[in-house]
This record gives C-alpha cells, sequence and structure tokens, in this order.
C-alpha cells in the first residue's frame, strides 16, 4: 500500500512538473487559514498513515506524515510519554506533516523548546519525485547542515514530507497550575525572574488589561513542584488551581479556544515576537502573554507600519496570526522578520536544489 501511494504522489509531481503547474501538499487542512493564499492542486498525504517505529527506550519514534497527531499522542501516553513542544492541532483531524510543516509550537516551547529542537530525522520527496533521507533517529548523527530540520515551519514549500523521526520525552511526575491576580508589568518581571531561578517551571500565562491573572504551570519532580507551590504560595499569594481545571485551560490555550481567543472575533489576532523581559507593549485593551513574555497576543485594528514600529521598539517582530477577513490575509505573512541578503541567498540555493520547477512554489510563506 505504501509503494503505491509513493508511485503516485512521484507520478503526481511528475505530471505537475511537465504541466508547469503548482502542487499544494495538504494532510487533514486543519491549518488552511494559516499563512498565505492557498494556491495549486492538492496533493493529499491523508492516506500515507502509520507509525513505523517506536522505541520508548530510546524516546524516539517514526512516523508517516499522514498520521492523525492525536493517534500518535495517546500511543505515546500508553508509555508515559509526549511531544514537549505541544504543537496545536487546531482540528481534530491533524496530521502529523501538518504539525511538522506548520512548525508551531504551544505552552511547554518555553521550557522544552521549539519543534524543530524534536526533529531526529525526515524523508521527503523532492521537485523532481527523488526520495531523500535526511538524519537518522539520534541527536547526534549529522556530519554537516540538518538539513531534516527545514522542514518545521516550510509549509510544504521545500518538499513532501514522507516519514520523521521525532524526539519525545518522558511526562512529568508531577505537575501543577497555580494563579494570582498581577499587573502586566509585575507579571512580566515575576515570570523572567522565576525563570532565571531553579524552579520546574514549563509554562506560564498572563491576560488582561492593566491588571489581570496570571497562571504558571509547575513539572517535575514531586518535592520540586511542591517546594514551588509552597514558596509562590508565601512570598506571591499564588494559589493551586484544581487539577481538571487546570489541564482544560492549558489544552484551551494551546488550541486558542479559550474566552480570550474567542472575543471580538471581527478583528484580526495579532502575534508579538518580542524581548521576554520587555515592558508591556503600547496596545489599547487586553492582551495575553505566553512564555514569560516572548510571545504576546492582541487582537484590534492596527496597520502593519505601527505594529511593526511597537515590536521593533519590543526588540522584536509582529504578524497577523488569524486575520478576519480576506484584505487582512494578504497582511498575514508568516515572514515575520526579512531574511538578510545573505540568509535570502541561502534559501534560493536550497528552494532551487530541493525544487528546480517550482511545483511546490505556492507563496505559502511569502
Amino acid at each position: 500500500m505504501s509503494d503505491q501511494l509513493l508511485k503516485g504522489f512521484a507520478e503526481q509531481i511528475q505530471g505537475a512538473v511537465q504541466a508547469k503547474q503548482l502542487l499544494r501538499i495538504t494532510g487533514s487542512g486543519s491549518k488552511d487559514w494559516l499563512g498565505g493564499e492557498l494556491k495549486g492542486t492538492p496533493l493529499s498525504t491523508k492516506d500515507y498513515q502509520g507509525v513505523m517505529s517506536y522505541q520508548p527506550d530510546e524516546l524516539v519514534i517514526t512516523v508517516k506524515a499522514g498520521t492523525s497527531v492525536k493517534e500518535v499522542e495517546s500511543i505515546l501516553a500508553e508509555k508515559n510519554q509526549q511531544f514537549s513542544f505541544e504543537s496545536p492541532h487546531f482540528g481534530a483531524n491533524a496530521t502529523i506533516g501538518g504539525m511538522v510543516g506548520a512548525g508551531l509550537a504551544g505552552p511547554g516551547r518555553v521550557s522544552a523548546g521549539n519543534l524543530r529542537d524534536f526533529v531526529l530525522g525526515a524523508k521527503i520527496m523532492d521537485g523532481q519525485a527523488q526520495i531523500m533521507n535526511f538524519g537518522g533517529t539520534v541527536m547526534k548523527n549529522v556530519a554537516g547542515y540538518d538539513v531534516s530540520r527545514l522542514m518545521p515551519g516550510s509549509f510544504g514549500t521545500l518538499g513532501l514530507l514522507l516519514d520523521v523521526s521525532i524526539k519525545v520525552l518522558p511526562k512529568p511526575a508531577a505537575s501543577a497550575t497555580v494563579a494570582t491576580q498581577i499587573t502586566q508589568a509585575e507579571a512580566i518581571q515575576l515570570m523572567n525572574l522565576l525563570a532565571s531561578q531553579p524552579w520546574p517551571l514549563s509554562a506560564s500565562c498572563w491576560q488582561g488589561d492593566g491588571s489581570g491573572t496570571l497562571h504558571l504551570r509547575l513539572s517535575g519532580a514531586k518535592a520540586a513542584v511542591q517546594s514551588a507551590i509552597q514558596t509562590f504560595g508565601q512570598k506571591y499569594g499564588m494559589k493551586v488551581i484544581d487539577e481538571d481545571q487546570a489541564t482544560i485551560f492549558w489544552n484551551d490555550l494551546k488550541e486558542q479556544k479559550n474566552t480570550w481567543f474567542n472575543e471580538s472575533s471581527e478583528s484580526p489576532l495579532w502575534r508579538f515576537a518580542v524581548a521576554s523581559t520587555s515592558e508591556p507593549l503600547d496596545l489599547p485593551g487586553t492582551t495575553l502573554l505566553e512564555w514569560h513574555g516572548g510571545q504576546r497576543w492582541w487582537k484590534g485594528q492596527l496597520d502593519a507600519e505601527s505594529a511593526k514600529k511597537i515590536a521593533f521598539r519590543a526588540n522584536g517582530h509582529a504578524s497577523i496570526f488569524r486575520a478576519s477577513n480576506k484584505n487582512q490575509a494578504m497582511l498575514s505573512s508568516l515572514k515575520d522578520n526579512p531574511l538578510t541578503s545573505p540568509l535570502a541567498i541561502i534559501q534560493d540555493r536550497l528552494l532551487k536544489a530541493f525544487d528546480p520547477h517550482g511545483v511546490f512554489a505556492t507563496g505559502r510563506l511569502a
């Protein structure tokens, strides 16, 4: 079955080359709204499913691109393991290929790292229907540049991801969430202070206007979590949140389903990636902060130039993450920060090497 699917992929790519047509790689379509305008004939990976190998003792799993993320997470959970970067699904049928292609990470990124950091190897089919293998199933197995880590965030513009090997981690022995009322400026200072100390912080979130609620997730050894709960309660007045409520809170934050994201749906959702210690941004209304202040969400009308200036003052950049209409979608560029000239040259060479005929040049990253 797999050989037939691979043959079908190759024929579709070769046909597109001959017809000078674009192909748009797609899984479940759960992230079609993200990135530039959809172009090209769909090349679906949905039927290319299955876990190729899973080595719990080695903390690595190799999966086909069309496999359901939910299914893989369930398999990992049986061995008390997880994807620690907590990539959002944004849909019940999200696939591993879409997860890697989008390259997004959730609340856990602040402690565990980005999705790209966990990709060990990949097998792809390039724009000439050639199959290529990169990396492997261990961390130190690459001489030179690790091409497999170009796939996260590429949105299918480099080639068709077939299989990917991902490092997984054990679930923490203990976890708890504490919360307190605090101003945004105080929250930024406190989050960064605690992050610089040996506390088991695995996620953080503040939401509000001038004043709001700070949530901190603690994950690690039981003694470390209990010590943090006691200290944070005494020094900062933080209270422990019910475990079930905390699970719902962090999942809704990851999937952008909580009340804050659902309000004012007529306004675009802006993402500001800034230095975590930056002061509160000059934005009216409510803001939601993640990653100890490094990722800041805001909903409202703002022209691109003003957003750029606000982000620049905080040593960062801004982009529209979710547009509220088609006109705004044109501004919804994933190229948050323009490439420098040397990097632009490297990117151009990579695109030409992997896709010389421009079969996958859909402009999703433009």
